[in-house]
C-alpha cells in the first residue's frame, strides 16, 4: 500500500442545514488550498466537506472524508509519527495509505484526548462519532495548520474550516481555532500549551547547542519524509539557510532553492546566493517590481485574512515566490524558517530588561504566533497550492528551546540568536560569515523599496484627518498610519466585521526601553546597525 501525505482544506458543520450545493459555494472558497479532488457529503445530519492536494499517490483510496464503524474524519495534516502509531492500532482495516487515516482507530481506541497527545504532526481535523453523537474538532500546537470555528446562521451549531472565508457565508461568530486545544463537543480543552513550560533546564552553552541542532536537525528529516519535489525558501538570513544547509546534508542531489527580492534594492538575493553557491543548491532568483506588489496586496489580503501591518508586508514577497513556483515548477512542498525568532528573540528583545521578561515575551509571542508568522507562512503557500513545513515549529525542537535558561538567550554575547549559531558553528553547515551575519527583517530584506512604494500609495489615497477618523470608524484595532488604514479598509471590504480574528498589531514590546516606535519594522530600532546591508 503506497503511502500518502495530503495538503488541503476542510469544512464540517455539526448541522445538515444547508443545501449540498450552498456548502459547496463555501468549500469551493478554500479550494486553493486542495485543487486535485474535490468531495462533499452529509453524514448522519452533519456535512463534511475536502479539498485535496496529492502529495503522494495520487490514487482515490486516500481521499477524505474517511469513515470507519461509526466515526467520520476530515483532517488537513501531517501525522510524522503515523507509521509508529499505526503499530499501535495495528488491527484496524486501513483502507488507503494516509497518515491521516490513523486518527480513527486512535480515537476508537484512547478517545480524543489521548489521542491528541500522540500526535507528533501538524494538524487541524473534525471528527463525528455517531455512538456519543458528538461532532469534534482539534488543531496542533503551533497552529501551524489553519482553522477557524463558527456556529451556523440557522441552527447555530458548531462548524469548523481551514480558512475564515468558507464560513463567512454559512456561520455567525466566526473566529480563530485556538492552537493546541480540541473541541469535545461542549467546550474547548488545551491539551498542549507549548508557551508552558514545565521544567527550565540550566544545560552548559555546549549541552544546548548539541540540543538545539539535534532536534532541528530531525525536524528537517521528518519533514522531508514525503515523496514528492520539496523546495526550499532562502532569503540568506540565518534561520532559512540553517533549513537548506540540514536539508543539503540530509538530501543525495542539490536541493531546489527560491529567493525573492525588488529589482531595485534587494538585500536578500547577494546573501542568498552566497549560501546556494556554498551550499551547492538549484537555486532561482525570482525578481518583483513596483507593478508586482501593488497589483497583488487586494490578493494578499484576501488569501491572509488579517489587516496586520507586519504580515501583510512579509506576505508580498513571499506570495509572488510562492505564485512562481507553482507556476514553473513540479515542487508541492515548501520548507521555511518561521518560529525561529519566537523561540531564540529578535532585534527589539535586545531590548528586554529582565530573563524573566524575555522569556514572558517568547511565551506571547509563542502563544500568538498563528496569527502572524505561521498564518503568513500557511496562507502565503497554500494559496498557491502547495505545502509548506516549518522544521523550528518541530514540537521536540520547540519544547527544548522554550525550556532554556532564558538569561542564556538574552543577548549577552553582542549577537542575536547567539545560542542556535553557535549550535552549528565549525560544523560545515555554513561558513561563519554567513552563520554569524545579523539579518535584516523579511519585508525589508526584499528592498527597503517594497515598504516604500506601500506607504507612497497610502499617502496618495489618504489624508492625515483620515487617520484621526479611524477611531470612530475602526475602535477595534485602530490603523495608526496611512498604511494600516489602507490594509484594514481591503480587510473590511472582503470581511466586514471581523477584525476581532486578529488580537493586535504585531509591534516590539512597547514598555521596553528603545522599543517606542511607530513602525513593527526593525530598520526602526535603534540596534539595527548593519543588518540591512
Amino acid at each position: 500500500m503506497k503511502e500518502e501525505n495530503i495538503m488541503c482544506g476542510i469544512l464540517a458543520l455539526d448541522s445538515d442545514e444547508f443545501t449540498l450545493d450552498t456548502f459547496n459555494k463555501s468549500l469551493w472558497k478554500i479550494s486553493d488550498r486542495g485543487p486535485d479532488m474535490t468531495r462533499s457529503v452529509y453524514y448522519h445530519q452533519r456535512t463534511f466537506g475536502f479539498d485535496r492536494l496529492a502529495i503522494m499517490d495520487l490514487s482515490p483510496k486516500g481521499m477524505q472524508p474517511f469513515e470507519n464503524a461509526g466515526v467520520m474524519l476530515v483532517c488537513n495534516g501531517e501525522i510524522y509519527n503515523f507509521r509508529a502509531l499505526k503499530k499501535i492500532v495495528s488491527d484496524f482495516p486501513y483502507k488507503s495509505g494516509s497518515d491521516c487515516e490513523v486518527l480513527i482507530p486512535l480515537y476508537q481506541k484512547f478517545g480524543l484526548d489521548v489521542m491528541c497527545k500522540y500526535l507528533d504532526a501538524e494538524f487541524a481535523f473534525a471528527l463525528y462519532d455517531t455512538k456519543t453523537k458528538k461532532f469534534m474538532a482539534a488543531r496542533d500546537p503551533m497552529g501551524i495548520r489553519p482553522l477557524f470555528y463558527g456556529y451556523t446562521k440557522g441552527e447555530h451549531k458548531f462548524a469548523v474550516a481551514s480558512e475564515a472565508k468558507a464560513l463567512f457565508d454559512l456561520c455567525d461568530d466566526i473566529l480563530p481555532f485556538p492552537p493546541g486545544h480540541y473541541y469535545d463537543g461542549e467546550k474547548f480543552v488545551c491539551y498542549n500549551d507549548l508557551s508552558d513550560v514545565k521544567l527550565m533546564n540550566d544545560d552548559s552553552i555546549e549541552t544546548i547547542a548539541t540540543e538545539l541542532r539535534e532536534r532541528l536537525v530531525a525536524g528537517v528529516k521528518k519533514r522531508l519524509q514525503a515523496d514528492a519535489p520539496v523546495g526550499y525558501l532562502l532569503s540568506g538570513g540565518l534561520d532559512s539557510s540553517l533549513v537548506c544547509s540540514i536539508g543539503q546534508k540530509i538530501t543525495d542531489h542539490p536541493i531546489r532553492t527560491f529567493a525573492i527580492g525588488m529589482e531595485t534594492d534587494p538585500i536578500d538575493l547577494k546573501y542568498a546566493k552566497q549560501v546556494a553557491d556554498y551550499l551547492g543548491t538549484e537555486h532561482t532568483e525570482v525578481i518583483m517590481t513596483k507593478e508586482d506588489v501593488l497589483n497583488a496586496l487586494r490578493e494578499v489580503i484576501y488569501h491572509l485574512e488579517t489587516w496586520d501591518i507586519t504580515t501583510i508586508r512579509a506576505s508580498i514577497g513571499m506570495y509572488i515566490l510562492c505564485h512562481y513556483i507553482h507556476k514553473n515548477t513540479d515542487i508541492k512542498v515548501i520548507m521555511t524558517g518561521e518560529v525561529s525568532d519566537e523561540l531564540f528573540g529578535y532585534k527589539y528583545t535586545d531590548f528586554a530588561p529582565t530573563p524573566e521578561a524575555f522569556q514572558e515575551e517568547s511565551k506571547k509571542r509563542i502563544k500568538e504566533l498563528y496569527m502572524y508568522d505561521v498564518l503568513r507562512a500557511d496562507r502565503c503557500i497554500s494559496a498557491n497550492a502547495l505545502e509548506g513545513r516549518v522544521p523550528f515549529a518541530d514540537l521536540r525542537f520547540v519544547d527544548y528551546a522554550m525550556s532554556i535558561n532564558p538569561d542564556k538567550k538574552m543577548n549577552h554575547y553582542n549577537k542575536g540568536k547567539y545560542l542556535l549559531r553557535h549550535a552549528f558553528e565549525g560544523l560545515d553547515y555554513l561558513p561563519d560569515d554567513i552563520l554569524f551575519r545579523e539579518k535584516a527583517a523579511f519585508s525589508d530584506a526584499v528592498g527597503h523599496s517594497m515598504v516604500d512604494y506601500l506607504k507612497e500609495y497610502a499617502e496618495e489615497k489618504y489624508t492625515e484627518e483620515d487617520v484621526l477618523k479611524a477611531k470612530e470608524k475602526y475602535p477595534y484595532g485602530t490603523p495608526f498610519t496611512k498604511e494600516s488604514l489602507l490594509y484594514r479598509d481591503i480587510f473590511e471590504e472582503f470581511y466586514p466585521d471581523s477584525s476581532k480574528w486578529i488580537k493586535d498589531f504585531w509591534m516590539p514590546n512597547k514598555t521596553w526601553e528603545h522599543c517606542d516606535v511607530n513602525d513593527p519594522s526593525a530598520r526602526f530600532l535603534d540596534n539595527y546597525g548593519d543588518s540591512g546591508k
